[in-house]
């Protein structure tokens, strides 16, 4: 079984000859305890050519020390220096769970061996005034092995700090602070196995001189050779800037699909907020193509369309189910006690844990298909060689705003028609398809912020609020069923049905109110005339 902690480190480079010092006193230090030598032995693997590494995120296997087994890093965005360390116990091969949180990354390429780090760690533990552990510092002496094609060793030193659980980071801002009074600087490599990449490449660099790509820096020596600076192929993973309206729109994509690969493993971990925030990149991803669909040939980007609609509907059974629960617990939870007849809670908590089942097994189901992985595989095809028509080449100030005022202008008939009928079920329904209108009309405002600037901004930020509006609405008639249903359920058990038949009627005003706030709402979205807010 895999467990997971949060791991907040910083490196610092040093001399093979160098010491740790003593930080007794340095902010809330006030012990520092010898741990002895620990002898670390670590293989790392990933694909030929390095897709976990170029994401910043390390494989390996090791044995030493006392978290033996399979570990994972993955990065967290958020706080500097933080990586989530998934450790699996000791196995000839890389463990199923921590394989298939890579998966989105690799797709069917092969994990192999492709580093050997020997690390000697000098372990020192940083104690406060009771004893409690601040974190470990260390000197590691590490010998680096490559295993793939070529082969190379290099050796270094090293000083780490690791957080313990549930220390301020800014313990680590003090110590650094002590350690550059000393002369030592944060390392410039984002963990031992790039560093170790780096210093076992000289061979490699070498042919690559040959072959003109690496130039020597003039009049730069390192301690070993020559230093050399690289010239990117053309075909290089960099992006240039946008250029063109089509540069733009890709580029929007792009952020999308890396979105989509990034979240895979944290809807795997069922981590908070990921399957919506995977659900709204696919449904963004989708959007473009709609939107722009002057720019990018629809022979292509329709059927990957449909196939984001997929996606976006199984990772949906499990974030409706989330947000519904939410919200029938807040109902709940805002009925005065009197009122709350009946095993109302266990009701909830039961009909709430059978459907997180379900949806659950849907969305991992959904993730482990071979469809899903020609998905992405379509996607990266598709930003390879896009599929670009005539008007591609258009300035981003012209075929931008077309595109966003063409949105408008659906919302805008949707929104009228809504409006136009009487409260009920065909209201509801127009103004679903009002709420979808709104969401790609912001979308396209999004995608169009980076060449457009505040127009683009400002146009986004009216649609999402007139989504907001529509998204209420909507998520009332869901509950509106829920909450039918339920009752019934509770009927049938011999039980009173009067909280439910409550909660129903409130979420029946919700809708009200939110029908008659839309007009307000969409008068303040629309004005002023979105063709002078983007140069229509």
């Amino acid at each position: 079984m895999a467990e997971t902690k949060r791991e907040i480190e910083r490196k610092y480079d040093v001399e093979a000859a160098a010491e740790l010092p003593d930080l007794t006193g340095v902010a809330s230090v006030a012990k520092v305890v010898d741990q002895g030598v620990v002898a670390l032995d670590a293989v790392y693997h990933d694909t030929t050519d390095q897709l976990l590494l170029s994401d910043s995120i390390t494989l390996r296997r090791r044995t030493g020390g006392d978290d033996e087994g399979w570990h994972l890093k993955l990065p967290v965005s958020r706080i500097e220096g933080a990586r989530d360390e998934i450790q699996a116990p000791l196995s000839d091969s890389v463990p199923s769970e921590l394989s298939e949180l890579v998966r989105s990354r690799v797709r069917g390429a092969e994990l192999v061996p492709v580093m050997r780090l020997l690390t000697a760690r000098d372990l020192r533990h940083l104690l406060d005034g009771k004893g409690a552990l601040l974190a470990e510092l260390s000197i590691d002496r590490v010998r680096a092995e490559r295993l793939t094609e070529g082969g190379g060793t290099a050796e270094w030193a090293e000083i780490e700090v690791e957080l313990a659980d549930g220390v301020d980071p800014v313990l680590l801002d003090a110590i650094e602070k002590e350690l550059k009074k000393l002369g030592v600087e944060r390392s410039a490599a984002a963990s031992k196995l790039a560093k170790a990449q780096a210093g076992t490449a000289l061979s490699a660099a070498k042919q690559l001189v040959a072959e003109g790509t690496l130039k020597p820096a003039k009049g730069k020596k390192g301690q070993k050779g020559e230093q050399y600076t690289v010239t990117l192929p053309k075909d290089s993973a960099v992006q240039p800037d946008p250029v063109t309206a089509a540069d733009h729109v890709l580029a929007y994509v792009r952020t999308q699909r890396d979105a989509l690969v990034a979240l895979d493993p944290d809807v795997r971990r069922d981590l908070p907020d990921s399957v919506h925030q995977m659900r709204v990149a696919t449904r963004r991803m989708r959007s473009a193509f709609r939107s722009y669909r002057k720019l990018l040939d629809r022979s292509v980007t329709d059927p990957i369309g449909g196939e984001l609609k997929w996606l976006a509907g199984e990772l949906g059974v499990d974030r409706d189910q989330e947000v519904l629960a939410e919200r029938l617990t807040g109902r709940i939870d805002a009925v005065p006690g009197t009122l709350l007849l009946g095993p109302v809670r266990a009701r909830l908590s039961i009909w709430n844990v059978g459907g997180s089942v379900d949806a659950r097994s849907r969305t991992v189901a959904a993730l482990e298909s071979r469809r899903y992985v020609q998905l992405l595989d379509s996607v990266d095809a598709l930003l390879a060689d896009p599929p670009l028509r005539k008007a591609a080449t258009a300035s981003p100030g012209k075929a931008l705003p077309k595109a966003a005022r063409k949105d408008f202008a659906r919302l805008e008939a949707r929104i009228e028609h809504a409006l136009a009928l009487a409260p009920g079920e065909e209201r509801d329904v127009a103004m679903h398809g009002a709420r979808k209108a709104a969401k790609r009309a912001r979308y396209a405002g999004e995608a169009a912020k980076p060449a457009l600037g505040k127009p683009a901004k400002r146009f986004a930020k009216r649609m999402k609020a007139v989504q907001k509006v529509l998204g209420d609405h909507q998520d009332s008639v869901v509950a509106r069923e829920a909450l039918r249903n339920l009752a019934i359920q509770a009927h049938a058990a011999g039980e009173t049905a009067f909280t439910w038949g409550l909660l129903y009627g409130q979420e029946e005003a919700r809708a009200a109110e939110r029908e008659n706030e839309l007009p307000a709402v969409w008068h303040r979205a629309s004005r002023p005339k979105l063709r002078s807010a983007l140069g229509g």
